[in-house]
């Protein structure tokens, strides 16, 4: 059971790490080189993450500098920065790129924390499948006579703690990452 209860928890843990990673990209207001996370740029034909092919850096709290490895891929990155939809808009002097960060409008706030919303939801429904998955393995285990009836309820007890701390957390972390969008 310990092994079941051990499966159960990476689950929701690995949800939840997911999670915090995706409000890392959401953007705030201010610089952070956590935006472009996750963009790619087709380098030769192949997908390479920009980080890879270039040195992502924050000159103040409204610009992010991008210094491309190999100047030749300066077209390729910021196509991919635009094609990202993350409402920034590079230039660049043929060395390197410019992205201005732009004051977030009212709207654009609202429209941020919907999308933390979104993803705190799709969060918290991983985090009840893991608990769904779970449950049902208890009772196929309760079923073939591996654990006694007792023990089965004290499995659903458990894997219900578990959900209710990641289910906190997820709400925690939500809290704070709309506290930060709508700071002005």
């Amino acid at each position: 059971m310990k092994e079941l209860f051990r499966e159960t928890e990476v689950k929701m843990k690995h949800a939840v790490d997911h999670f915090h990673g995706d409000l890392k990209k959401l953007r705030v207001g201010r610089a952070s080189i956590s935006v472009l996370d996750g963009i790619t740029v087709d380098y030769y034909g192949s997908p390479a993450p920009i980080n890879q092919l270039a040195n992502l850096s924050v000159a103040d709290a409204t610009m992010i500098v991008v210094q491309p490895f190999d100047p030749t891929q300066i077209q390729a990155i910021e196509r991919a920065i635009q094609q990202a939809n993350l409402g920034l808009n590079p230039s660049n002097d043929g060395k390197v790129i410019r992205i201005p960060i732009p004051p977030l409008t009212e709207e654009r706030r609202k429209e941020i924390v919907k999308r933390a919303h979104d993803l705190a939801e799709a969060t918290r429904n991983g985090v009840r499948q893991a608990r769904r998955e779970g449950n049902d393995r208890l009772k196929s285990m309760e079923k073939d006579k591996e654990i006694s009836q007792d023990d089965e309820h004290r499995g659903h007890t458990e894997t219900q703690m578990l959900h209710d701390h990641y289910i906190g957390e997820i709400n925690k972390a939500l809290e704070v990452k709309e506290e930060q969008i709508l700071e002005v």
